[in-house]
């Protein structure tokens, strides 16, 4: 094979397009070779005098710049760097961009090296730079923005970044640290709000933003909207839309944090974060810990209204009740299967082969005795099933960490000013005239505290909306949402809603609000009896 050479610098833009070009010739002699390994189309160039299974650079056959390595590699090494942009769950989210940010100091004081950050955008940016609708995502969510509400693509520019420390893409516990050429795990360094802000606004200035029209968001993405006009220049947000959220993390949701962290911590395969290293995951405390958030996400209305005290029968893969379930051999089997029912790690009750018996109890119980396995159960259960093949234990534990750090008068105040002056100093330097919403039944992000903000934001509005569904409403009364969203950017943003649309918007397809999501946290149309 011939050997080329290639040395990328950031100079100039003829000698960037340069190196493309000798990029992609490199591409007719290597990737045939290499790039079927690794999760691409990638372009893999060799230095000059370096074996040819040796790379110092990986290109994006679209033409992205995505390593420039520090010093040679083994092929192997370098494909799993490959694997971090693409890690087992980005695929969950399609047709994502990256930008890698050579060097970010975060407010910790560590710097991250090769920083991938993933984001999504819809629509076209207007020449001024100026028509920008930022959307803040929520804990487990990405930067897929159709999983929200319905925005009009024709005429923003929709900008959605994923946050630090998520597994859809940007940079996370699951990715490799290209100082090691393993992956972070437990030692990714703990990242702040403040730092997505931070790093978000640098991929919005290589986009050739300008100015931002609105931000928009909901729970932690709420925390990031008051961020943003703190963390950029004065005027850069124009407008802001808060949603079910908070001016800090209160001492609630730090607690209720913390007894889901403790469920993955005592997960005997969490290995302290090392996990991956041993080849099996904390599923156990994962699924834990999101059957326990679930239940802040919503009310104890809602779910009596939901599922009351109806029994969950047993069922085959088809739906239907399965009769030929082997029975329990003796009154002990019995009570041991119902005692352990849910209990993901019960050994002795696998040693018997009672996967059967507990179905079988599961039946008979409903049938006639007086305890049962309930429908409420059975719906945290799938839930939690259904989380671990979308989410990582140690993202999970990074984000709750990320949220204990939420406190927009953090730092902010004079040396001798009180923490809640700070955080009121802090509210009253947002943009003037914020549209506030909150839940009226939300026990996680209180009505009190929308009040909170939208007191000490000059001339804010605010709007409790009435629903039995606790957080979750935020997610689940999109339309009435979307009503009071719509009629505040048509007075807030005239020069935007005047003007003419545009005719064809990037990368829009069938935009709009999806009542079932891979990563809302609601699901409005599930059916309680298919699980």
């Amino acid at each position: 094979m011939r050997r080329m050479t290639s040395i990328y610098e950031r100079t100039s833009q003829s000698r960037e397009d340069n190196q493309k070009r000798r990029h992609r010739l490199a591409a007719e002699n290597m990737s045939s070779n290499w790039a079927g390994l690794a999760l691409g189309p990638w372009i893999f160039v060799c230095e000059f005098g370096v074996c040819p299974n040796r790379l110092t650079f990986i290109y994006h056959a679209q033409d992205q710049f995505l390593r420039n390595i520090n010093h040679p590699l083994r092929l192997a090494r370098v494909l799993k760097m490959d694997k971090s942009i693409g890690t087992a769950y980005t695929h969950l989210v399609d047709n994502q961009s990256y930008e890698i940010i050579p060097s970010f100091e975060l407010e910790c004081g560590r710097v991250l090296r090769d920083v991938p950050v993933a984001y999504k955008t819809f629509g076209k940016l207007n020449p001024e730079g100026d028509n920008v609708m930022i959307i803040c995502h929520a804990f487990t969510g990405s930067a897929d923005v159709e999983d929200w509400w319905a925005f009009d693509p024709h005429r923003f520019f929709i900008f959605c970044g994923n946050v630090l420390g998520s597994p859809y893409g940007s940079a996370s516990p699951l990715t490799i640290d290209p100082e090691t050429g393993e992956p972070y795990g437990p030692e990714f360094p703990i990242t702040t709000i403040r730092d997505d802000v931070r790093i978000h606004k640098l991929v919005l200035d290589k986009l050739g933003v300008r100015s931002v029209a609105v931000v928009v968001g909901g729970s932690m993405g709420g925390m990031a909207v008051l961020e943003w006009p703190l963390c950029t220049p004065p005027g850069f947000v124009r407008n802001i839309i808060p949603i079910a959220t908070s001016a800090r993390h209160s001492a609630w949701c730090i607690s209720w944090g913390e007894a889901q962290r403790q469920s993955i911590y005592s997960d005997p395969l969490y290995a302290d974060g090392y996990y991956a290293e041993r080849g099996q995951k904390p599923t156990n405390g994962l699924a834990a810990a999101r059957m326990a958030a679930l239940l802040t996400y919503r009310s104890r209305d809602s779910f009596e209204g939901r599922f009351g005290r109806r029994p969950q029968l047993s069922r085959a893969k088809d739906g239907a009740i399965d009769r030929n379930l082997t029975p329990p051999r003796t009154p002990a089997d019995e009570a041991l299967a119902y005692h352990n029912d849910g209990n993901r790690s019960a050994s002795r009750i696998k040693a018997r082969s009672t996967e059967s018996v507990l179905n079988a109890v599961g039946d008979s119980l409903a049938a006639s005795q007086p305890t049962k396995i309930f429908t409420a159960q059975s719906y945290l259960r799938y839930q939690g099933d259904k989380f671990n093949n979308r989410f990582d234990a140690n993202c999970y534990i990074h984000i709750t960490r990320k949220l204990d750090t939420h406190d927009v008068g953090r730092d902010r105040g004079k040396d001798d000013e009180s923490d809640n002056a700070a955080l009121i100093n802090a509210l009253s330097q947002l943009p003037r005239g914020a549209l506030v919403i909150g839940i009226e039944s939300d026990g996680l992000f209180m009505p009190s505290e929308q009040r909170e903000i939208a007191t000490h934001i000059p001339e804010a509005r605010l709007v409790l909306i009435p629903s039995i569904d606790g957080h979750d409403g935020f997610l689940l009364e999109f339309e009435v949402i979307n009503k009071y969203i719509v009629e505040f950017l048509e007075e807030k943003l005239p020069n935007i809603y005047e003007g003419e649309v545009t005719s064809s918007a990037e990368g829009v397809g069938e935009f709009g609000v999806k009542k079932t999501s891979t990563f809302g946290e609601a699901e409005a149309d599930v059916d309680v009896t298919r699980w």
